[in-house]
């Protein structure tokens, strides 16, 4: 079975729910704080969940973050290739949670930001396996050895470009280089309009899809609108299942763990990016950011909406 390998960064999120973000220099009241294991753990664990074999092949801590990334993951089966950075922690990422679910992030920097060209080859990718990477991957020091390691991947194996908001504002010889690499882009309508000028997720992905290779695949997803899919050269919107969310932290990530999880078990682009769509509406409707539903509480919310 092909696998599903992601090399982004995993990190700590210490999550607070607020009535509303304060004003500068002011104060607002948590009615709640937990901290989870997130970042690319989303993303796996919703892979994981499918039934798809996931690993994951960035750098982690050591100490209680990284300690809580290893015991998320090793519990839905993931194993991590690479040895643990020592003296060094994985760092947080500090969410707030407003009332209409929405989320501000402020990320700090650890272990995670510290993997090497060596680090990531330990995983080991075959043909047929997707390497998912991320855009904030593609500054500091994560992105010389992740941009050389690719370089070295075998012909068939996918590459998985979530791009992040991050993504239109790097340097352009830099979107190119990653672009170049990319057999897979999969985003959210936001992310792809700032790159790309276009609005509306089919014009979107048309023009996205001219700055990738002939055959590559393109995903834009929008909430409760649902996606859209192109793949050569044709393009199909997906429909969406619109819920009242009470946390949107994560459901982008498990969107994505759902599609590269399905693809790698065989499913079309098409069927994969369907089962994305119900699951990131599951995910919305519960707290926490690695909250995504299994392979058979998707097949119980699609049996309800037929």
């Amino acid at each position: 079975m092909p696998r599903v390998i992601h090399t982004a960064q995993a990190l700590i999120d210490e999550v607070v729910e607020i009535p509303g973000l304060p004003r500068r220099g002011q104060n607002a009241m948590a009615s709640s704080f937990q901290r989870y294991a997130g970042g690319a753990v989303n993303i796996l664990i919703a892979a994981a969940r499918q039934g798809a074999i996931a690993l994951h092949a960035g750098a982690h801590g050591t100490g209680p973050n990284g300690d809580l990334i290893r015991s998320a993951l090793a519990a839905d089966g993931i194993r991590l290739t690479a040895e643990p950075i020592p003296d060094q922690d994985t760092g947080i990422c500090f969410v707030m949670i407003e009332p209409s679910a929405e989320r501000t992030f402020v990320t700090t920097l650890g272990a995670e930001r510290h993997p090497t060209q060596a680090s990531f080859a330990r995983s080991a990718p075959e043909p047929g396996d997707l390497v998912c990477v991320s855009g904030y991957s593609l500054v500091g020091t994560t992105r010389d050895p992740l941009l050389a390691w690719l370089d070295t991947l075998p012909e068939g194996v996918e590459v998985v470009l979530d791009p992040g908001a991050i993504f239109a504002g790097l340097p352009a010889p830099l979107r190119e280089q990653a672009l170049r690499r990319t057999t897979v882009w999969t985003s959210n309508a936001e992310e792809a309009s700032q790159l790309t000028g276009w609005t509306g997720m089919v014009d979107t992905a048309g023009a996205i899809a001219s700055r990738l290779n002939e055959d590559a695949v393109v995903i834009v997803r929008d909430g409760p609108r649902g996606c859209v899919v192109r793949v050569d050269g044709a393009t199909q919107t997906l429909p969406g299942f619109p819920q009242t969310p009470v946390d949107t932290n994560g459901a982008g990530d498990c969107h994505t763990g759902i599609l590269v999880g399905e693809r790698a078990l065989g499913a079309t682009w098409r069927d994969a990016a369907h089962r994305a769509n119900a699951g990131a509406a599951i995910k919305v409707t519960r707290r926490g950011p690695a909250s995504a539903p299994t392979r058979a509480q998707i097949d119980a919310f699609l049996a309800t909406q037929r």
